[in-house]
């Protein structure tokens, strides 16, 4: 059996088609097709079936695919281990909650790009939870720990929430003294049903009401708060980007979360992507001591 057999089998089990493969190997469809009946030929079996929603694994395919999944990081070790352990290098892709992709992840992935030259890094910001078995990304940040799956787990960072709303909009609002008080604002949230992990249901825990502002980003959010929009919950980490904010009755409503850093359980024995997950961490941990940090103390 062949590995760049393999490798293009790979490829279409996680895009399910043809020309999604074809992208990511930077080959073309029709031999990525050829590649595919190659491998059925030799393992004498049908490894996709087509569908209206594209190419999907046969229960022979489903067989394969996770010997498939174990040469593929086989082959990424045997590449660290010759390359050597000095610096990283290779493409990096992480998925992660918008809210961390835009005001946490890039000054520390930029400190690591600097001490590593030739590692190429990509984020993905999507409000969801990402699919490590597709190969979405080789890893991914989550705000709930996941219970399921083949995968590895460990504590990111903890961080924490709190009302807030723009100075100009508190100077021309009734004054906010308890949550109480949040009646008479107008709020700033997620929409209700787009709302993908219980963890960020916040206006539900402090007893608000649905917001007549909402957005399935936290940038979108931010931007209405910072335009005097209304009052809203924010991850106090991307205050210090938004100095026009300021937040309201910290000491009553505060709200702590978690950030979870998530892997395939195959790639632990991939030297690269280890060293890479220790650097984000300490990294991500020292860069929200000192975001949070440069808040006043309520």
């Amino acid at each position: 059996m062949d590995w760049d057999d393999l490798r293009v089998f790979l490829a279409v089990a996680r895009s399910e088609s043809l020309s999604g493969a074809g992208r990511r190997l930077k080959i073309d469809p029709a031999t990525v097709g050829r590649r595919i009946a190659r491998l059925e030929d030799a393992v004498g079996s049908r490894l996709f079936t087509k569908t209206p929603q594209g190419y999907a694994l046969t229960e022979e395919g489903t067989r394969l695919l996770a010997h498939a999944e174990r040469a593929e990081a086989a082959v990424d070790g045997a590449s660290e281990a010759l390359s050597g352990p000095e610096g990283l290098t290779g493409q990096i892709r992480i998925g992660a909650p918008d809210g961390c992709a835009n005001y946490l992840l890039p000054q520390v992935l930029a400190r690591i790009c600097d001490a590593n030259p030739g590692l190429e890094v990509q984020i993905v910001a999507l409000p969801r939870v990402f699919n490590l078995s597709r190969r979405e990304a080789d890893m991914a940040i989550a705000v709930s720990r996941p219970e399921a799956g083949r995968l590895t787990v460990q504590k990111l960072t903890d961080y924490h929430l709190h009302l807030a709303a723009s100075q100009d909009y508190l100077a021309m609002h009734p004054p906010i003294t308890a949550p109480a008080d949040l009646k008479a604002h107008r709020m700033i949230g997620y929409i209700p049903d787009m709302i993908f992990d219980k963890e960020l249901d916040y206006l539900t825990e402090i007893g608000a009401t649905a917001p007549p502002l909402a957005s399935n980003s936290v940038s979108v959010q931010l931007n209405f708060l910072r335009h005097g929009a209304g009052v809203g919950v924010v991850h106090d980490f991307a205050l210090p980007s938004a100095p026009e904010l300021q937040r309201i009755i910290p000491e009553q409503i505060h709200l702590t979360r978690a950030f979870w850093l998530i892997r395939h359980a195959d790639d632990g024995r991939v030297d690269r992507l280890n060293r890479f997950a220790t650097q984000l961490v300490a990294g991500a941990r020292a860069e929200m001591v000192r975001l949070e940090s440069q808040l006043p103390l309520p």
